[in-house]
């Protein structure tokens, strides 16, 4: 769609299964509407008609990184290395924004390839942040009802309901380790397994010495050292202890180079804690109804769990 301007849209519509009253509705997304910085998808407001609940949101021409990375191989994009660092260092400058810089402090909640956007110059911008968790400054976690999508939530959220920033910083990793191999996170296959995780994949090679072997085999050329640096903070941010993971603002002066990785704690496999790991996940999911699995491969979604628990 377009506005008045000739400003290109994106109209999302939201289910509407809540008793909450439209005027707080519009207050909340007021309040997210402020919000802006060159890594977050601009929502420009709202629109209420009858039981229809719809976003309004800038257009993106390169749609999400999840169908870039690994789409049907006619929508695939070709990213070089370049511009995969520069997605990294886009989606952590976002995630530093909302943790650490802007007025509301926001846990995403969900971040994975499918919520990350790319405008007509690849540049990263984080989408659905308003429909994120408002982390009140008074309160050092959040113990609420989850919300995410598996394979790309910290254990201790998808076990625990226990939820700080950190569960970003978390799958901020596993994203990173997607955009590096070029594959899903949920569906990575390997030799010695018919299906693994991405990330549990990662740990065995890093124990072996041989985390390169992650490395996207379509990249023609990378640097090697920068890549691996990218690995490792990865490895760095999936730790199981959240407190071990950086904050997003280290994340992005270490993908910059400003800052060395130092003694950052990379999560290794020999910690025993495997099954708070993915497979805690996948457990805690598989007894759930397969129905409320979030919105890995849909177009619509529910606004209502940010509006009941922030009002």
């Amino acid at each position: 769609g377009h506005l008045i301007d000739g400003t290109i849209i994106a109209v999302k519509q939201l289910s509407s299964k809540s008793q909450q009253g439209n005027r707080e509705f519009i207050n909340e997304i007021g309040m997210i509407s402020a919000l802006e910085h060159p890594n977050l998808a601009r929502l420009y407001g709202c629109c209420i008609e009858g039981n229809q609940l719809l976003l309004i949101y800038e257009y993106m021409e390169n749609n999400s990184l999840a169908r870039a990375l690994f789409g049907e191989e006619e929508v695939q994009l070709k990213l070089d290395w370049p511009t995969r660092h520069k997605i990294c260092v886009g989606i952590a400058r976002g995630l530093t924004y909302l943790h650490e810089e802007s007025r509301l402090k926001i846990v995403h909640r969900d971040i994975k390839g499918t919520n990350i956007l790319l405008d007509k110059h690849l540049n990263p911008k984080i989408s659905d942040f308003g429909l994120a968790r408002l982390d009140e400054e008074e309160d050092t976690h959040i113990s609420t009802r989850i919300a995410g999508t598996r394979g790309y939530m910290a254990p201790e959220y998808a076990l625990r309901g226990h939820l700080t920033d950190k569960a970003d910083v978390y799958s901020y990793g596993v994203v990173a380790l997607e955009i590096v191999s070029g594959k899903c996170n949920t569906s990575y296959r390997t030799k010695e397994a018919e299906k693994a995780y991405l990330l549990d994949w990662a740990l065995v090679l890093q124990e072996n010495g041989s985390l390169m072997e992650l490395v996207d085999p379509s990249l023609n050329s990378y640097d090697e050292e920068e890549v691996l640096r990218v690995i490792n903070i990865a490895l760095a941010c999936t730790n199981t202890s959240p407190i071990l993971r950086p904050k997003m603002s280290s994340v992005v002066s270490m993908l910059e180079g400003g800052t060395p990785l130092g003694e950052l704690s990379l999560n290794p496999i020999s910690e025993s804690s495997d099954d708070l790991k993915s497979k805690a996940i996948v457990d805690y999911h598989e007894q759930k109804d397969h129905g409320q699995s979030r919105t890995d491969h849909r177009e619509t979604c529910t606004i209502f769990r940010f509006i009941n628990i922030c009002c």
